[in-house]
Formats: structure tokens, C-alpha cells, sequence
């Protein structure tokens, strides 16, 4: 069972609006593929020792799983949470995402200063060029898509089709991912978060996510935790592909919200280009 205790557990549910019987914005099916991601059914019996409720079901997660376990979970879980705020320019608890941020830092046995996130202004205001394409390591035939892709993306953010934008930054993103997994491929096998089967044994790459893909580059070393951060809202967004799962979140992208996507999408280039320091 994690440490967490019971004044940590007050901050995390305050953060995460679990006062309701919810977590933050999730559906009973946004919650369950979440936990899926992690490899943990909970909608599953062990996980209703309180009740049905996703607040619930997360206080028995709590109990039931090990520091390490839940310290991974609520770092993503505060990772999207602090992404929608700032992509969809919400104001946010700043204090208490500082303090939930230090419980996950001492779960994870990580020094805080090496876990507190840049803002999104700071995101922003960083200077990140594209790095040329046949640097990063994707197939030869691949490089005039992903060129393509990355024009279109400019010609759609300036004709003001926002959504379009996060779109093709989401394709270009996991494309090179999945590029760089099949370059490295020990390196991702390996990686603590590297989802297996029910066996045991790595997935085969075609069936990782983009966020299994997101969190093993940053796991070695591919991705700085900063592109991380904004990369799992990045691939939020992109899910609005379906427009069922738009209408039921009420999301409506802006410029904001695109830019700040490109900018993700140029960070995470540079990085697995190897031209960030």
C-alpha cells in the first residue's frame, strides 16, 4: 500500500475536486482508459472497497497500490490536469498543485525541485526551431510526410483552423516516436513504463499509445519532462478527433490553445533531435 497520509490524501482530493464523487473531468470511460494506460483495471472489485464512485475507486487505488505505482499515476493525472488549465487559459490552484506536486515528489523518492513545471508563459516564450527532418530518426520515406505535415500545420494555423493545427502536431508527434522506438528499441523495452502484455512481455510497438509513447521517451532521456507535461495535452486534444468525445467535453480549441501545441510539437523535435541541451 502507498504512504500517502491522511493530510496528503486532503490536498490530493481537493486538487483533483474529488469532494463529488468525481475526478477532475473524467467519464466512467475517459477514467477506466486512463488507469488502462497503467495497466490497472479500476472498475475492477478490488478497487470498489468504498463505493463506485471514481473518487472512490481512486481512495482504494491509493491503499491498494505501492508508492511508486501511485506516484506515477498522480504525476500524469496532474500532468493533464495542469495542461487543460493552461491550454484552455483557466486559472488554476497554483498552491495546491505546488503541494501535491512535493507528495509526489516524496512517493517517487525524487527531489522537489527536479519535479516543479514551467508555466505555460515560460513554455511559450522559449525560442525552439524545427531541426532538420532527416535528423530525426524515422524512415527515409517518411521525411516528405512529416515535412508536408509540419507545412500544413503552419498553413492551418494561419488560416485560423485551431482544431486541424492539434491534429497534425498529434500525427507528427507520434510518428516520430514511434520512429525513435524502433531506432531504440532496448531503450524503450526496457523503460519502466514500457506497456506489456498480459503476459508480461513488451507490446509491440503498433500498439503502444501516444501517451505510453510520450512517457518512455521521457523515461530515457528523449523528451524533457517540460515537453512531457504539455505533450500529454497535446495528445488529449488530439482524441477530439471523434467529435463525440468533443461534444461531451465542450472543448473548443482557439489560436492559444494551437499555438502552444506547435510549440510542444516544435520542443519535442528539437529534443529528439538532440538539439536541446
Amino acid at each position: 500500500m502507498s504512504s500517502l497520509n491522511d493530510v496528503e490524501k486532503r490536498y490530493l482530493e481537493k486538487l483533483l475536486g474529488m469532494q463529488s464523487g468525481y475526478v477532475l473531468d473524467y467519464s466512467d470511460a475517459t477514467f477506466g482508459e486512463f488507469f488502462n494506460r497503467h495497466e490497472i483495471n479500476i472498475h475492477g472489485p478490488e478497487y470498489q472497497t468504498y463505493g463506485t464512485s471514481k473518487a472512490k475507486k481512486i481512495r482504494a487505488f491509493w491503499e491498494h497500490e505501492s508508492d511508486a505505482l501511485v506516484s506515477r499515476v498522480l504525476s500524469e493525472m496532474l500532468d493533464a490536469y495542469e495542461a487543460d488549465y493552461d491550454l484552455n487559459n483557466r486559472d488554476m490552484d497554483a498552491p495546491i498543485l505546488k503541494k501535491a506536486r512535493e507528495i509526489i515528489a516524496r512517493l517517487s523518492g525524487m527531489p522537489t525541485s527536479s519535479v516543479l513545471p514551467k508555466t505555460i508563459d515560460d513554455f511559450l516564450h522559449n525560442e525552439f526551431t524545427i531541426p532538420n527532418i532527416r535528423k530525426l530518426p524515422i524512415e527515409a520515406m517518411a521525411v516528405s510526410i512529416i515535412e508536408g505535415r509540419l507545412s500544413e500545420a503552419r498553413k492551418t494555423m494561419e488560416a485560423g483552423a485551431y482544431l486541424s493545427t492539434i491534429f497534425l502536431c498529434g500525427s507528427v508527434l507520434e510518428a516520430v516516436l514511434l520512429g525513435a522506438a524502433q531506432k531504440f528499441p532496448a531503450r524503450f523495452n526496457q523503460a519502466l513504463a514500457c506497456p506489456k502484455t498480459v503476459g508480461g512481455n513488451a507490446k509491440r510497438f503498433h500498439d503502444w499509445s501516444l501517451a505510453q509513447f510520450i512517457d518512455v521517451a521521457c523515461e530515457v532521456g528523449l523528451l524533457k519532462p517540460d515537453v512531457k507535461k504539455f505533450s500529454h495535452g497535446l495528445r488529449d486534444f488530439r482524441n477530439y478527433i471523434h467529435p463525440y468525445e468533443q461534444m461531451s467535453s465542450g472543448f473548443s480549441p482557439d489560436e492559444h490553445t494551437a499555438k502552444v501545441c506547435f510549440q510542444v510539437l516544435k520542443a519535442a523535435l528539437a529534443s529528439v533531435a538532440g538539439e536541446r541541451s
